[in-house]
């Protein structure tokens, strides 16, 4: 009888680890372990299923035939070595396939600041079909705490700001709001899809939950701060990616600065990208700054690799003193350590 019983146990135990693989826990609740980072043959969460169904998902969200279609997928080298960032939470990317590279409490709920602004461009992309559409500025735009236009930071100016009814372009706020951070841009943004700020943060929420984003919750535009909204450098680093099917993001967070005008051409602003690692990371894509003194300092990035520029990678630093510095390290380890094959 105890022999027949070991039979059956182990004829069983295949089976459970199909099911497990098909229909793991809730991902709300998946807590992808630091050291178990794409590369080994055996990466698991620590809901014991595998990395290549959380993959899957990631492809699947993406909703888009451009993603996983390199063939390549990235590898550890031989001579891979980890490595640190004493940010609160980081985790690294491959876009094509989703691969988690580098992963340090990438699933911690914490706030993101303007990192929300990805967000925020890709609902915009995909409400507004033609970005010549004219907004008008209004009074709550112009009170907006934080940067805006022409405003590095709260209450110092150095250019010219927004205008009350002034009529700028969808265009040119989306420039303001990803090049230069500005939260004016974004509020302005955010109440003239949706109506007002609270209605825009459901449909950022509606979009997260279309991408299976499990650490996120939403409730503006900018990203200042609000009580229980949060995201997570896991997240984050996803909706970075999905956002790549959208060129003009992406052209716009590369440049260094820019000139938009208000419609009648009677306002000038001069935009200055707030990414100081534009020129200083190799085949750099652009990228991202988020600060409130609730959320710190904060950084996304996405950079190709320098040999061949084919294969995209996306870092996300949440809560970094040193994120300049830290963001540098992260990408160049990462193309030091992996390979695509």
């Amino acid at each position: 009888m105890p022999v027949l019983l070991s039979a059956l146990v182990i004829l069983f135990l295949p089976v459970q680890f199909y099911l497990a693989g098909l229909f793991p826990k809730s991902q709300n609740k998946t807590n992808i372990s630091a050291e178990k980072v794409a590369g080994t043959a055996d990466i698991k969460n620590e809901d014991n299923s595998d990395i290549s169904f959380q993959r899957k998902i990631f492809l699947s969200s993406q909703n888009d035939d451009s993603f996983g279609g390199s063939g390549f997928l990235p590898q550890r080298k031989d001579n891979f070595y980890n490595t640190k960032v004493f940010a609160s939470s980081s985790v690294v990317i491959d876009v094509d396939s989703g691969t988690i590279l580098h992963y340090d409490k990438g699933r911690e709920k914490i706030p993101i600041a303007s990192l929300t602004k990805m967000m925020t461009a890709i609902v915009v992309m995909e409400k507004i079909k033609n970005l010549d559409e004219i907004v008008t500025i209004d009074e709550e735009a112009l009170l907006t705490d934080g940067t805006k236009v022409g405003c590095p930071r709260s209450g110092y100016c150095v250019d010219e700001r927004l205008h009350l009814g002034e009529k700028i372009t969808v265009k040119n706020l989306l420039a303001a709001m990803l090049l230069n951070s500005a939260n004016d841009a974004a509020v302005a943004l955010g109440k003239y899809i949706a109506g007002s700020q609270k209605a825009f943060g459901e449909l950022m929420n509606e979009k997260a939950k279309d991408l299976n984003l499990g650490d996120s919750k939403f409730c503006n535009p900018s990203g200042l701060d609000e009580d229980d909204c949060y995201s997570s450098a896991y997240d984050i680093a996803r909706v970075a990616a999905y956002s790549m099917k959208y060129d003009l993001i992406w052209k716009i967070m590369k440049l260094p600065e820019m000139e938009i005008r208000s419609v009648d051409e009677k306002y000038v602003h001069n935009l200055k990208n707030t990414d100081l690692l534009l020129d200083q990371v190799p085949n750099c894509l652009g990228g991202k700054t988020g600060f409130t003194y609730n959320a710190g300092k904060s950084l996304l990035l996405a950079a190709a690799d320098p040999a061949t520029g084919k294969h995209k990678i996306i870092a996300v630093i949440l809560n970094d003193n040193n994120r300049w510095e830290d963001m540098r390290n992260l990408i160049n380890w990462t193309f030091e350590n992996y390979e695509w094959k």
